[in-house]
């Protein structure tokens, strides 16, 4: 048998040749992008890429670099260059907007050039390769270029770019997180200034309101979508990572850019292999904003806040910090600022004076000042609709009446009190797609939990992460929530497959020191389970993106009800172990008339009907009024109303202290010694068990456990001098009771 020799591998090879329609990586305009991959070149001698320097006219060429090397590298992105104007010109355009760079892997580089022309563009782009494979086998430039030049003169000429150049007014909002919650409270704050809005994003093509194509059009095709859809006076456009790589922008300008920040997600995909890079696509759009609009940036975001430096307009900086040095720069610069000023979200302007617009308590967004991430998106919002030139008053109404539920904001923190057998348990539903994104679902989680309560977490994400990402998500979960499931999205595994993502976010959770966690295949059953042995008080948290409608559908069979903001705001006061009346409550125990004190506590009783801790605090006033008797009914009836701590076993130990006061000392005794046994540590607790065991004949016992206790808890220098002698005595009382 005989066999043909083995084919070497190719020197050069076209990866990819790429129309991008509008604005893009490297252009403010529609550019061909073409990926080559140039083995040959990295691995020749010196002098071959000495001589094909020298053929396309570089002057500096006597430093080729070591074969493989990122030096190496660096000369190919000039060889590169000179070759893609070189057959441009002999294709007849002498003036051409030309720019490489190099890519992730060292023999891969990228040129990209200007187009008007779709069929002339693709030949010239298909071009370069070949004659950088003839370059390098010898041949002179001007042979190497004839036959693609005339390749290119001949090919048609074809149709222009598809971008759309925008007739109304428009913002283009892009970001790793925040971007989807900006875009709809922007069009919130337009369609309360009577605006006819479109928008688009990551859930579909939506006019006031009505969604008109349902699906991610965070690309271009939903910013065509948006601005051909009749009527519309105002277009705001989601704008993602992939599109702007793939296709480039949808429009050619716009008004108002937002940057809501850059954080690593979606890294390793079309050449972006870091967060400097993702940066560098997310600045496309303040590149495309015309130069009497607003470019709205992030200035607590380093990356962010350095793309004023190659914008046409204005910039305008959101940060939650007055002080933040970049409030200065923008207004140093001419520009705007929005900020949190006194509580207030304040617009500052070079001319000093501060316009406060609403108190950062009254955005419904910002869950009671809980969310953080959620107060920026709220500045990012106004700063934009202001930019725009919507009228301040209806930029403070949008603001105040934008709330997270799954009307306004689906998907997006969107809180739930959900009734169980063991009491209200608070569900939480958010895309938290990264890393930034699952540290403000825990931050809003954490801060809604009651005192004791506990944090279960249903963890999953798409599979377009890195082994690193999934790490780090699996470690914040591990160290920031207190019970933990995976919950798949098997639709988003993107190239993984379940298991292979379940044992990345493994290995995170461990390094947090959690060992096992039980799995389920979707996002619901992840959630079920984790509402299952939820206690009252608690919060789950899922991470949300394949099973939304599945998720809110359950929850109302649940009879669970969407928390507004006033509801928010009594999870976060209690969660800090206080009460929404609580500066009532304070004042109320200052008032030195006994009768005054139980009128304005009956008040606020009648205010809050059912409520254990004013239940508590009435009962409070007629104890310490010496009405014992209207006290006991009043304890128990806070304690049956579900008195959480750290009032509950306090409410315990003054019942106990008025049945005593009632002689009914077996009652007492029974009450206090119910809280001993959960509050060992207490001496107050101890003190008082063993005034009940005086009172029911049991002298020594009481002696001996309030001792016990003492020598326990005690930090006295004299205490721990004699802490034997003193344990010995209460060992002898109860070995030989007297009286």
């Amino acid at each position: 048998m005989s066999s043909e020799p083995a084919q070497s591998p190719p020197s050069v090879r076209t990866e990819e040749v790429r129309l991008l329609e509008g604005p893009n990586l490297c252009f403010p305009r529609p550019a061909v992008k073409v990926t080559l991959a140039l083995p040959g070149y990295l691995a020749a001698s010196p002098d071959q890429v000495r001589a094909v320097a020298a053929a396309v006219g570089l002057r500096r060429r006597g430093q080729p670099g070591a074969p493989g090397s990122e030096q190496r590298q660096q000369v190919l992105v000039r060889i590169v260059e000179r070759v893609a104007r070189s057959v441009a010109a002999a294709a007849g355009t002498k003036r051409l907007g030309v720019r490489t760079r190099p890519a992730g892997e060292t023999d891969v580089v990228v040129c990209a050039f200007v187009w008007r022309q779709r069929g002339r563009a693709q030949a010239l782009g298909e071009a370069i390769g070949p004659v950088l494979q003839s370059l390098l086998e010898g041949g002179s430039l001007a042979d190497a270029v004839a036959p693609h030049a005339a390749a290119v003169t001949s090919a048609p000429r074809g149709d222009g770019p598809r971008v759309v150049t925008p007739r109304i007014p428009v913002a283009s909002i892009t970001g790793t997180n925040g971007k989807t919650t900006t875009t709809r409270l922007l069009a919130h704050i337009c369609m309360t200034a009577g605006l006819t809005t479109g928008w688009s994003s990551t859930d579909g093509v939506v006019v006031q309101g009505e969604t008109i194509e349902p699906g991610d059009y965070s690309g271009p095709a939903g910013a065509r979508a948006v601005l051909d859809a009749p009527g519309v006076q105002i277009g705001i456009l989601e704008t993602a990572r992939g599109g702007m790589l793939l296709r480039g922008m949808g429009i050619t300008h716009n008004d108002v850019s937002v940057v809501t920040n850059v954080s690593a997600d979606h890294l390793g995909l079309q050449g972006i292999d870091t967060v400097d890079q993702l940066a560098e696509v997310k600045a496309i759009v303040t590149k495309a904003t015309k130069p009497g609009g607003w470019v709205v940036l992030n200035g607590e975001d380093p990356r962010v806040w350095a793309m004023r430096a190659g914008i046409r307009a204005r910039p305008w900086v959101f940060t939650a910090d007055p002080s933040a040095p970049a409030v200065r720069e923008a207004l140093g610069a001419g520009g705007r600022a929005t900020t949190v000023l006194d509580g207030h979200v304040t617009v500052l302007t070079h001319d000093g004076v501060p316009d406060r617009l609403v108190r950062v308590i009254d955005l419904p967004m910002a869950l009671s000042g809980l969310s953080h991430h959620n107060v920026l998106n709220a500045l990012a919002g106004a700063s934009a609709a202001l930019g725009l030139g919507v009228a301040r008053e209806f930029v403070i109404e949008g603001l105040r009446t934008f709330r997270p539920d799954d009307l306004l904001n689906p998907g997006r923190m969107n809180t739930y009190t959900v009734p169980t057998e063991r009491g209200e348990v608070t569900v939480v539903v958010d895309l938290a797609h990264n890393e930034a994104g699952l540290e403000a679902l825990l931050d809003v989680s954490r801060g809604l939990c009651a005192p004791g309560g506990r944090v279960h977490l249903a963890l999953g994400t798409a599979g377009d992460r890195t082994d690193e990402i999934l790490q780090a998500l699996g470690e914040i979960a591990g160290l920031r929530a207190d019970h933990v499931v995976a919950a798949h999205k098997v639709q988003y595994l993107r190239g993984r497959t379940a298991q292979d993502l379940e044992a990345q976010l493994r290995i995170g959770l461990g390094h947090a020191g959690v060992a096992d966690i039980a799995s389920y295949p979707t996002e619901l059953s992840g959630l079920q389970a984790c509402v299952e042995v939820a206690d009252d008080g608690d919060v789950v948290a899922v991470m949300c993106h394949a099973e939304r409608a599945e998720i809110t559908q359950w929850l109302r069979s649940l009879s669970a009800t969407a928390d507004d903001e006033h509801a928010i705001r009594r999870k976060v006061v209690r969660a800090r172990g206080e009460h929404e009346a609580e500066e009532a409550l304070t004042a109320l125990w200052e008032v030195e008339d006994p009768r005054e004190r139980i009128r304005l506590a009956e008040e606020l009783a009648a205010a809050h009907p059912d409520d254990a801790r004013i239940t508590y605090e009435l009962a409070g006033t007629h104890d310490a009024a010496g009405e014992e008797d209207l006290a006991v009914a009043l304890y128990e009836r806070a304690l049956a109303a579900g008195l959480r701590e750290p009032h509950r076993h306090r409410a315990q130990i003054q019942l106990a202290s008025s049945l005593r006061n009632l002689g009914q000392v077996q009652a007492a005794e029974s009450v206090i010694e119910d809280v001993a046994a959960r509050h060992p540590e207490s001496l107050g607790v101890a003190a008082f068990r063993a005034l009940v065991q005086h009172d029911a004949g049991h002298a020594s016992q009481a002696l001996a456990d309030l001792l016990t206790a003492v020598v326990a808890a005690s930090t006295d220098p004299d205490v721990a001098r004699y802490r034997r002698a003193l344990t010995a005595s209460a060992s002898a009382l109860r070995e030989h009771p007297q009286g």
